[in-house]
């Protein structure tokens, strides 16, 4: 460094000026991004949040109106002594016009406990999402 001249030393003061200069620049154009990223983030987490509750909704929703529908079921099976379980007989309902309207009726039924156990099925398995994604 003592062999340096003043200008070599001035030239070389001015070269790491201009390389500091440029450094900073790319750290406040991270900076940028990253700020950038980080507002995205947090609106994506707030759709994300609007979204489960949404979900959870209408998950209470389906919940709700499984309860209601067993409700009715019961009902029935109490006014109309329609209903026998189905674990005994195999079938919902006795018949007793053994006319298709019965089969219908019991073809019905069928899908009615089919959708009930997918429904029930998919409120758990929204509910267990909800709770890994909180």
């Amino acid at each position: 460094m003592d062999n340096l001249s003043h200008e070599d030393l001035q030239l070389r003061g001015n070269q790491l000026t201009d390389e500091s200069l440029e450094s900073t620049r790319k750290i406040l154009g991270l900076a940028i991004e990253f700020q950038d990223a980080g507002i995205k983030i947090i609106t994506m987490l707030d759709e994300q949040g609007e979204q489960l509750n949404l979900i959870e909704e209408g998950m209470d929703q389906i919940n709700k109106d499984m309860r209601e529908i067993e409700k009715t079921l019961t009902e029935l099976d109490k006014c109309y002594g329609l209903f026998v379980c189905p674990c005994n007989s195999g079938r919902y309902i006795n018949h007793i016009t053994n006319d298709t309207r019965e089969d219908e009726m019991e073809e019905n039924l069928i899908q009615v406990g089919d959708i009930l156990g997918n429904l029930q099925n998919m409120a758990l398995d929204m509910g267990n999402e909800i709770e890994v994604q909180n």
